[in-house]
């Protein structure tokens, strides 16, 4: 993949176009003709992971000096519309991994950034983000996984102690950014939270399980527990009682990334369905020209359309490096609702066609109530867009 843009200009545009030529490439050639299959039975797609190494996608926002190729959101988001519109699951494999990689990158100590970030941006280190709980989703200061320090002066670090659950890439993957308590007794509660890198093989972390889904297929989501797990000292990402800060800042990027993925089912959604209904007759002409049918698709690509400029919008603030969470609830909520009313209007328009395991279309309709849940839900994208509008517009 050819190095990314550095600035606006047409050479730059250029070089965009070239990496997304390549990206559309890598999905006919290794993705499209082994989606369908592969999500039927629930199967990690490991050559295609192994195709996303070389492409470079698991340091796609990873910057260059540590191996990356350092893109900007616009472009990233660009990227994932396009993985997203062939098999969603895909663009799951390296956000939550990026997602982490940021963290690091932003809050990590130099010694800790030499050695990690080029084995994440190779993808020989892969994983994810450790945040969910049985009892704790949206609300992350409601946690109960413990980090206290060891007192073995011989060992120092942390023992760490709780559970996790619905973590993407925790089976697959070989390290996570688990948040937990180092201070439970802290006023307001983030300020006792930290951020740990966990790998896998750490004596007291195990996965106990893989969870079944609806849809979301062939990236895992595990459940996990920590039983006196011993990290080093140097595992700790940044300073203690930053961890809520630190993830969340990482959760931008994550919001504008199932934002994009909102784009890319409610676009696959539009594209079959127009083909589909131009096709398909009855009454003798094809259903594209029935009003009742020609009405859905003018809403179907008008979703699409407002929710791509939604989501370029936020990226452009994330890539100007200041605040941005209503720009990106505001794309992560547009989006995802977009992909959920397109795959209701893609499913009626195929008809029983549209119920049936032969099409895509009923794997977009599984696919898409995820997005209105996943990187916090659609209801908390509202909450965060009406605060964030009360600051910037005060009476």
């Amino acid at each position: 993949m050819p190095a990314p843009a550095t600035d606006t200009d047409a050479a730059d545009n250029y070089d965009e176009s070239l990496i997304l030529d390549s990206i559309d490439r890598f999905l006919e050639r290794d993705v499209r003709p082994v989606a369908h299959d592969l999500e039927a039975s629930d199967t990690w797609p490991a050559e295609i992971v192994e195709s996303m190494k070389e492409l470079g996608l698991f340091g796609a926002t990873i910057s260059p000096e540590y191996g990356g190729l350092g893109l900007p959101a616009t472009t990233y988001s660009k990227i994932v519309e396009r993985v997203s519109a062939v098999w969603m699951s895909v663009s799951g494999i390296f956000n939550s991994h990026l997602i982490m990689a940021a963290a690091v990158e932003r809050f990590g100590s130099p010694e800790m950034k030499a050695h990690y970030l080029p084995l994440f941006a190779s993808g020989e280190l892969r994983g994810g983000i450790a945040l969910t709980e049985p009892d704790a989703g949206t609300d992350l200061q409601g946690i109960r996984t413990r980090a206290v320090k060891s007192t073995d002066d011989d060992n120092p670090g942390y023992i760490i102690n709780g559970a996790k659950t619905w973590i993407s890439n925790s089976i697959n993957g070989n390290v996570l950014a688990v948040l937990a308590k180092t201070n439970p007794q802290a006023d307001p509660p983030h300020r006792g939270m930290s951020l740990f890198l966990v790998e896998h093989g750490t004596p007291g972390f195990r996965i106990t399980r893989k969870l079944e889904k609806l849809g979301y297929k062939g990236i895992d989501s595990g459940e996990m527990v920590f039983e006196d797990a011993h990290v080093s000292t140097d595992k700790l990402i940044g300073e203690e009682g930053r961890g809520l800060q630190q993830i969340l800042a990482g959760l931008e990027l994550g919001r504008i990334n199932v934002a994009a993925r909102g784009v890319g089912v409610a676009r696959a959604c539009l594209e079959d369905s127009v083909r589909y209904a131009q096709l398909r007759k009855t009454f003798g002409k094809p259903i594209s020209e029935h009003q009742a049918i020609a009405l859905k698709l003018a809403d179907m690509a008008t979703r699409v359309e407002a929710a791509r400029l939604l989501v370029d919008s936020a990226a452009r603030a994330y890539d100007t490096g200041e605040r941005c969470d209503m720009e990106a609830g505001m794309a992560k909520l547009f989006a995802t609702e977009a992909a959920v009313e397109n795959s209701l209007e893609a499913m009626r328009i195929h008809g029983a066609y549209g119920y049936s395991k032969e099409y895509n279309i009923e794997r977009y309709y599984r696919d898409a109530p995820l997005l209105a849940i996943g990187e916090g839900t659609n209801e908390l994208q509202r909450l965060i867009i009406t605060r964030q509008l009360v600051k910037r517009y005060p009476a």
